[in-house]
């Protein structure tokens, strides 16, 4: 699947960041990035369906699981046109965007990770994740220490400086709702990307996710 070159092809990517130079290479892109993060995605359609079969591994080359190499650079300072990074996103089949919760394998050259949850969650998503911590503290904290998450896992994501409006400040759970993002990674070293071994440890380490997964998608009142 994913190779040094595949990184290298990144590394290239990062230096050249324009269109001739893209499309003098598509074909690198091609062969070291879409066709491998393809292979990825279809390799790891059963381990989702075992653990968590709400979830879909999409193997297109648009629209599916393979987040687009294409920036959107309207709003941004950055107007390169390309992502030098491979983003795959394995979402809930409800699911309309990135904020949604999902699994997530992020490829690059200053760093490799896996991400779940939800990050940013919009408003009405957000206010339900945290009426459910407040109401249910102590399941939230059984899935958020959990021993096979917290081996490997760790939260992150920004939260908010003061209790969000409405919410007891004194709350067992406060720091935890005070949270604009529901995520948590792992990091991967370049090895576990380039390694035949890459589809078993991702399943592994999704599968130890099941217990936060589980309560963010109860809180969104989807199956999980």
């Amino acid at each position: 699947m994913f190779s040094k070159d595949t990184l290298n092809f990144l590394d290239d990517l990062a230096v050249n960041n324009n269109r001739i130079w893209f499309e003098d290479n598509k074909s690198r892109y091609e062969s070291l990035v879409r066709e491998p993060a393809l292979a990825f995605i279809e390799a790891m359609a059963p381990a989702l369906q075992s653990f968590a079969p709400h979830f879909r591994a999409e193997a297109r080359k648009m629209g599916g699981s393979l987040m687009r190499v294409y920036r959107d650079a309207r709003f941004s300072r950055n107007k390169t046109p390309y992502k030098t990074n491979i983003g795959i996103q394995f979402r809930h089949e409800l699911a309309k965007d990135v904020h949604a919760p999902g699994f997530y394998l992020h490829v690059a050259t200053d760093g490799c990770f896996l991400g779940v949850g939800c990050w940013r969650p919009e408003a009405d998503e957000l206010g339900k994740i945290r009426n459910r911590i407040a109401e249910k503290p102590q399941k939230w904290f059984a899935a958020r220490d959990n021993k096979d998450f917290v081996a490997h896992w760790n939260l992150n994501g920004e939260s908010l400086k003061r209790p969000p409006r409405d919410y007891d400040a004194n709350h067992p759970a406060i720091e935890d709702i005070k949270r604009k993002d529901f995520v948590a990674d792992v990091p991967l070293s370049f090895n576990d990307v380039t390694s035949a071994g890459l589809v078993k440890l991702v399943g592994q380490r999704f599968a130890e996710t099941a217990p936060f997964m589980k309560f963010l998608c109860e809180a969104l009142g989807v199956r999980y």
